[in-house]
């Protein structure tokens, strides 16, 4: 387990308990007072951390190396009947935007996400779950696949934002982005998005545009990152906390704004620390939102989506 610099308190006393558990398997001393003495410090410790999180801490969880990807959402959730997709056919294959068919519960699903890659190879190779209009190109016509099929989409955002490079912006990223985010306003099938972690900028909004959108406990959702603003307004990185405060871009602050339909909670530590829980407990959000929408028409599918986005941004005074 790769530890945060908050989270060093709670390291130093698991190794106290690792080395209290030691001992007590090499000699004969009984420390089992001891050992029950640091797991409730350790517990205590965690809650008081967890319980008391910044803007910004929640940024560095949303990051956490150990935290699972869209891929692993994917395997898991559709219990190996996930059949990947590629390709945009016009351009090429895009490796930070995966899709395809998979099952949960029964239900056939269009499975559509970011993927960041899990070690430094992987990665160079995902391009770091940055997409190029390729990707959302691919990702569109998954989508329109499914609503071919009457097939419902569910999207997994986790990423730094679109790939910026100048050979992304000669193969039209704006266009692409834009262009999924009209299409998907009025496409005939359930959507439901879940942000998993890092949900920035157009990247993220270029398959976030849903029904039902969910957001994981620990990740953040906005039009910039800390570190971006706060070069822009300080012209350097130095105030990315006062940045990540004054953003508004944790689940809570999205919930409270009406940006996003629910909070999706995870395991005290994040969702690295108990996958298992976390996966069911968004399988658990996917089924109750597919329910509640299954039985619409498209029609009022297009309409009720219509109608939640074009109530964002009003305020009464």
């Amino acid at each position: 387990m790769e530890y945060l610099d908050f989270e060093l308190p709670i390291k130093e006393l698991e190794e106290q308990l690792d080395k209290c558990e030691l001992i007590g398997q090499e000699s004969n001393v009984d420390v089992s007072n001891t050992c029950k003495q640091i797991e409730k410090k350790l517990e205590e410790t965690k809650k008081k951390i967890y319980k008391n999180l910044t803007a910004w801490q929640r940024v560095q969880l949303s990051r956490h190396p150990n935290r699972p990807y869209t891929l692993e959402y994917i395997t898991t959730l559709t219990d190996g009947t996930f059949l990947e997709l590629f390709g945009d056919r016009n351009f090429k294959d895009d490796k930070a935007m995966i899709g395809g068919l998979g099952k949960i519960n029964g239900q056939s699903y269009m499975l559509i996400g970011q993927q960041k890659g899990i070690n430094t190879k992987m990665r160079q190779y995902r391009n770091f779950g940055m997409a190029n209009p390729e990707g959302y190109r691919k990702a569109l016509r998954l989508m329109k696949m499914a609503e071919k099929f009457n097939v419902p989409v569910i999207t997994f955002i986790d990423t730094p934002g679109a790939y910026p490079g100048l050979e992304a912006e000669e193969r039209g990223q704006g266009e692409a982005i834009a262009r999924n985010i009209f299409e998907m306003t009025k496409l005939q099938v359930p959507i439901i998005c879940i942000i998993i972690g890092e949900g920035a900028s157009g990247g993220a909004l270029g398959i976030g545009v849903g029904d039902r959108v969910f957001m994981l406990e620990n990740t953040w959702y906005s039009v910039i990152s800390p570190e971006s603003c706060s070069s822009i307004l300080w012209k350097s990185w130095e105030h990315k906390e006062q940045a990540a405060e004054a953003l508004k871009l944790t689940s809570t602050d999205m919930k409270k704004q009406k940006l996003v339909d629910d909070v999706i909670p995870e395991p005290l530590g994040g969702a690295h620390y108990d996958k298992a829980t976390t996966f069911k407990t968004v399988e658990e959000y996917i089924t109750k939102a597919y329910n509640e929408l299954k039985n619409l028409s498209p029609q009022e599918l297009v309409s009720k989506r219509m109608d939640k986005y074009s109530k964002m941004g009003e305020f009464k005074d």
